[in-house]
């Protein structure tokens, strides 16, 4: 965390008036209302149990509760959202406090129990923002209980403390200032949808195309959605049917408003029925059914799917006997009904939830339409575990760290280790740069702080009325202005927090801040050295690896499509078209891309043998084009790699066999599928973080001039082409970002 209330206008961080008065700026007020929630919830709790019916244990548990939960975790979201999460955890904070305190038996046992929970806990963050955002205050959750006095007789009032706590901050999240509430990722999808909508109403009608405000409400629509733009609280990052079904929708929605956008003219003297008018105006009806499904109309349609579906594609293929323009418009439209098809289907997953009968969409990409949650959990979870896993390395990094500061807190000479394994647990960043940067400040802030709890406690001594006064003040100060001016303020307010907790629970010297100085030192030496050790450059690296690994298995899946395709052969219906490689390579460079946005961006982030001076910070790459480009990559080779769609009666049993292209035809498709797979495996190179060989040039795209063959092509060969055509555009946004000539 940087000082960002430093300097400023009233909207950037500096103070402001308001009708004559005087106005926090944003950053403050943001944080000024959680902290209110964090004090009156820790404070209750506290004061309850230890005046009120004289539990100290209790006490501690219901202030470490609030404060874990509230001040360490960052559940992203309003309150009464985060009021949410923080019931669904309950259960799982009774089971840490209990695991906690029974493992406590032994150090060997309590190392052991940090290791694998350490690592539990912080791999939940495969499940999104929300789970997380919590984790760290779980971790402390089971931190707290795990040291000496190993007292299984405490129990019910570490678990009743632990629960009073939370019970109040949930009270305190839903009442106490609430906050407004933001749009719902199903409302920005519906925006879009409706966009869509009148995108093909208006391309379906005199003079074809959108009107300038349309176009620059479409353009907004789509970038609304782009996950940057997105709310934390608001972004579909779970498992399940409904959430991978709404990002889904996100995607399609885009992908739709992108397509109609460069569609191609309507050429002057043809029927509406040859330039395919009917056609945008079933896409925009199918449009407005989605936004009024995501909506909650009542009465929405359902998706379109099965024979419905299929009637709708092969209306849209080009048959040959038409001139190569009209064909390759047609081509362009069979895009646009398939991102119109993948919307209806995906909101229909993202409102309804996982489909149990056999009707709905074929098996590709709605792979996981008919999957159980426990089943896609298992998914998400094995896909992640391995080294080039962001998740995977944050689990490791952290529990690694955790062990080793519990088995070097577990020594006689370290008393008050639990703050040890706090500082390691708050410390320790995802990239060594950010890790020893926040021991930088953290030690300083520590140090001040310390310096002022030993002067206060030698000046107040034992009198514990002075200490309960602070408590509440110092509290709400801690966590005012500790989100906003960094970690070294809030390590040094927080020494003082600490203090005045103690103090009140037992007889208490200035030697206190001593110990505690120890202690976040070791903390922090334990977490740079972990954070050296394991992955230290996070996300920065792995995103352009996990990026180049996504572009060179795209190019393998573009080769081998446009091959197929020329040499046809049989297509099983049954059998996924595509290779799960490419959908797992976008599954890491998805997850990799979601860390790289939260960490600092680096002086020094040059491409090893880039010939990027160090120091200076490259040109930024878009890595959600990247990101798209996979995704269009997928969804293209599934759909034209599937069995042609026939009518029921005349179905088969087993695979459909398909014609091979003309040679002339194949040749001339096969090489557009290579400059395709070139261009993406030149991008690779440019991004590959490894250096092993030199920069190579992105040369200019050549002119967009259309592939030519002796012998007229049949329909299927301009769906193919329209492909790798909107391919190339895809990689023209990767180049310009990525390459500086």
């Amino acid at each position: 965390m940087g000082a960002n209330g430093a300097g400023g206008g009233p909207g950037a961080g500096g103070a402001g008036r308001s009708n004559g008065r005087l106005r926090l700026p944003d950053a403050y007020r943001a944080a000024a209302r959680r902290s209110l929630r964090v004090t009156l919830a820790a404070g209750a709790g506290f004061f309850l149990f230890l005046y009120g019916f004289d539990q100290p244990v209790a006490a501690t548990y219901a202030l470490f509760a609030a404060v874990s939960l509230a001040g360490l975790a960052h559940i992203p979201g309003t309150g009464r959202q985060r009021a949410v999460v923080l019931a669904k955890v309950l259960p799982a904070t009774w089971a840490l406090v209990a695991v906690g305190t029974f493992l406590a038996v032994r150090d060997w046992s309590a190392v052991a129990g940090m290791l694998v929970i350490g690592f539990a806990l912080a791999f939940v963050a495969v499940g999104g923002p929300r789970p997380a955002g919590a984790a760290p205050g779980l971790q402390l959750l089971y931190i707290l209980p795990s040291f000496p006095p190993y007292a299984p007789e405490t129990i019910d009032e570490r678990l009743t403390g632990t629960t009073v706590g939370i019970v109040l901050l949930i009270l305190a999240e839903t009442f106490v200032l609430p906050e407004r509430p933001t749009v719902p990722y199903r409302e920005l999808a519906a925006r879009a949808a409706a966009t869509a909508e009148r995108c093909a109403a208006e391309l379906a009608r005199p003079p074809f195309g959108p009107s300038t405000a349309t176009a620059e409400e479409a353009a907004e629509a789509a970038e609304a959605l782009r996950p940057s733009h997105v709310p934390e609280a608001e972004r579909p990052a779970g498992a399940g049917v409904r959430s991978r079904g709404l990002a889904h929708t996100g995607l399609s929605a885009r992908t739709l408003l992108n397509r109609l956008a460069r569609l191609p003219a309507v050429r002057a003297g043809r029927t509406p029925e040859d330039e395919g008018l009917d056609l945008l105006r079933a896409v925009g009806r199918s449009a407005a059914d989605s936004a009024a499904l995501l909506r909650g109309a009542a009465g929405a349609g359902t998706p379109q799917a099965g024979p419905a579906r299929e009637r709708a594609l092969l209306a849209t293929l080009p048959t040959r006997g038409e001139p190569p323009a009209t064909l390759r418009r047609r081509a362009a439209l069979l895009e646009v009904a398939d991102a119109a098809l993948a919307l209806s289907t995906a909101a229909g997953l993202a409102v309804r939830g996982r489909l149990t009968d056999g009707a709905g969409p074929p098996l590709g990409r709605f792979w996981y339409a008919r999957m159980s949650a426990p089943r896609l959990w298992w998914r998400r979870l094995v896909g992640n575990a391995g080294s080039r896993s962001v998740f995977f390395q944050n689990a490791v990094r952290i529990s690694l760290a955790l062990a080793a500061a519990r088995a070097i807190a577990g020594l006689d000479t370290l008393p008050h280790g639990f703050w040890a394994l706090l500082a390691t647990l708050t410390l320790t960043r995802t990239t060594l740069g950010a890790t020893w940067g926040s021991i930088r400040q953290a030690v300083t802030g520590t140090l001040i702080g310390a310096l002022c709890t030993a002067g206060l406690l030698a000046l107040v001594g034992t009198d514990t009325t002075v200490y309960a006064a602070l408590l509440l003040p110092m509290l709400l100060i801690t966590f005012t202005v500790g989100p906003v001016k960094g970690v070294g303020w809030a390590q040094a307010f927080f020494a003082l927090v600490v203090s005045f907790v103690f103090a009140q629970l037992a007889v208490t010297t200035w030697r206190l801040a001593e110990v505690r100085l120890l202690d976040v030192l070791i903390g922090s030496a334990i977490g740079a050295v972990f954070g050296l050790l394991a992955w230290p450059r996070g996300a920065h690296t792995e995103v352009r690896r996990s990026s180049t690994v996504l572009l060179r298995t795209a190019a393998e899946t573009v080769v081998a499509t446009a091959s197929t395709i020329a040499a046809g052969g049989p297509r099983d219906p049954g059998a996924p078209p595509v290779s799960g490689a490419l959908r797992h390579a976008l599954v890491l460079a998805e997850t990799a891309y979601a860390q790289f946005q939260s960490e600092p961006r680096g002086p020094t982030s040059a491409r090893p043998g880039s010939g990027e001076s160090p120091g200076t910070e490259p040109r930024p790459v878009d890595w959600q084009a990247v990101l798209l480009t996979g995704h269009h990559v997928l969804w293209g080779a599934e759909r034209l790699l599937a069995a042609p769609p026939t009518a029921p009666s005349e179905r088969a049993p087993g695979p459909v066999v398909v014609a091979p292209l003309d040679p002339a035809v194949a040749a001339v498709l096969t090489r557009l599928g290579d400059r395709v797979a070139g261009r993406m495996l030149l991008l690779s190179a440019v991004l590959d973080p490894t250096g092993d060989a030199p920069r190579p040039p992105v040369p200019a795209a050549p002119p967009d001039a259309p592939e030519t063959s002796p012998v007229e092509p049949p329909g299927r060969f301009y769906a193919v082409e329209a492909w790798l055509k909107a391919l190339l555009q895809d990689l023209e946004r990767i180049d310009r970002s990525s390459y500086t000539p």
